[in-house]
């Protein structure tokens, strides 16, 4: 079972949900960097359960333990270890999903794939296991802020049919983080807010987008056939729980586009490098990044785990009815805005510093 990503910034992930701990091991951070629990706490708490009404009521305090790797408050170079214990498991909640097959989610695949499965909160492939992701992705958000002064921000622009339409230039964290949707528009975050709500009393759940900009990022980050910078982001971001959909630039309305009308013109930059007059390409030409802004978008089904009965098959192949108990997000885009931008993180910090390898002969001697 694979749970390592990147090549020179790489990440382990390791825990269950309802197990004694979640964590990760990176492995290729820099030494000297500035790193302390203060730092990575801050993505995590933007993550965690129980943050308001329209998340799952699990508390969870979800402190991170540095174990390794750190001294002093500065990163040694060697692997960073991150703990985060599990305080409220209650892995009695799920009893009755023993021997059941919940629909869309990954129970049947994992038992056909392992032929054993950790059926309490569905073990690995529960959201659960994210917290390695975010913490990983701290590190990585205070490595590019050093290097590049780089800046990673994340928002909910969709849940169910209401939508929010924002210049991704003018998001700011404070906006984002003003309301529970974490939809930086307060009237379509309202509306968001009343339709994961109804969802919840009808014992349902709604879906919806994450869209995201990577600020500051350099020209030249990502190869040209199989790590293209769009690839990595597209493995980054569909390698989430609930995950259906991944667009970077104009997407897919770029099919209803001519060439002409679609590509990005260069012009002369104030830096002395080349900008372009638009950005359809999302900040990726040919898989390296040109060094405008990186736009993404990320789709998300409804949470499959749902309230109201629904018809599914035990491990015996029989028919029965299922009614869902325990805690759970009736929505997940809220919590999903920290996840991604720890996705895009750990991506862009994985081909940073491929790019100083490959630029070595450029520096000045």
């Amino acid at each position: 079972m694979s749970s390592s990503v990147g090549r020179l910034f790489r990440v382990t992930t390791f825990g269950e949900s309802h197990g004694g701990g979640i964590g990760a091991v990176v492995d290729g951070c820099p030494p000297r960097l500035a790193l302390s629990t203060e730092m990575i706490q801050q993505d995590l708490d933007r993550r965690r359960p129980g943050q308001s009404k329209l998340t799952t009521q699990r508390q969870e305090a979800d402190q991170v333990e540095i174990l390794s790797g750190v001294f002093e408050g500065l990163t040694l170079g060697s692997p960073i270890a991150l703990l985060v214990r599990n305080s409220d498991a209650r892995p009695s909640a799920y009893d009755h999903l023993k021997d059941v097959y919940r629909p869309s989610h990954a129970d049947y695949t994992t038992d056909a794939k392992y032929g054993i499965r950790n059926w309490q909160g569905g073990g690995r492939a529960s959201a659960r296991e994210t917290i390695g992701r975010v913490g990983a992705g701290a590190i990585a958000r205070q490595l590019l802020i050093a290097v590049a002064d780089i800046e990673v921000v994340a928002w909910v622009s969709q849940i169910g049919d209401v939508s929010a339409h924002i210049d991704p230039a003018l998001v700011t964290l404070d906006a984002v983080e003003a309301h529970p949707t974490r939809c930086p528009l307060p009237e379509s975050a309202e509306a968001m807010a009343q339709a994961i709500d109804a969802a919840r009393r009808d014992g349902d759940s709604l879906g919806g987008i994450v869209e995201c900009v990577a600020r500051n990022v350099p020209a030249g980050l990502g190869e040209p056939v199989f790590d293209k910078l769009e690839a990595d982001l597209a493995k980054a971001a569909l390698s989430l729980p609930a995950t259906k959909g991944f667009e970077i630039g104009s997407g897919f309305a770029a099919t209803t586009m001519t060439g002409k009308s679609h590509n990005d013109p260069f012009i002369a930059g104030s830096s002395g490098k080349p900008r372009t007059a638009s950005n359809r390409s999302g900040g990726v030409q040919g898989g390296i990044s040109n060094g405008e802004d990186i736009l993404l978008r990320v789709a998300f089904k409804p949470t499959a785990t749902i309230a109201a009965a629904q018809q599914t098959v035990d491990t015996k192949n029989n028919p029965v009815s299922l009614q869902a108990k325990g805690r759970h997000d009736p929505c997940v885009l809220p919590r999903a805005v920290p996840i991604v931008e720890a996705g895009v993180l750990l991506v862009l910090a994985d081909h940073w510093l491929r790019q100083q390898a490959t630029d070595v002969l450029h520096q000045p001697r």
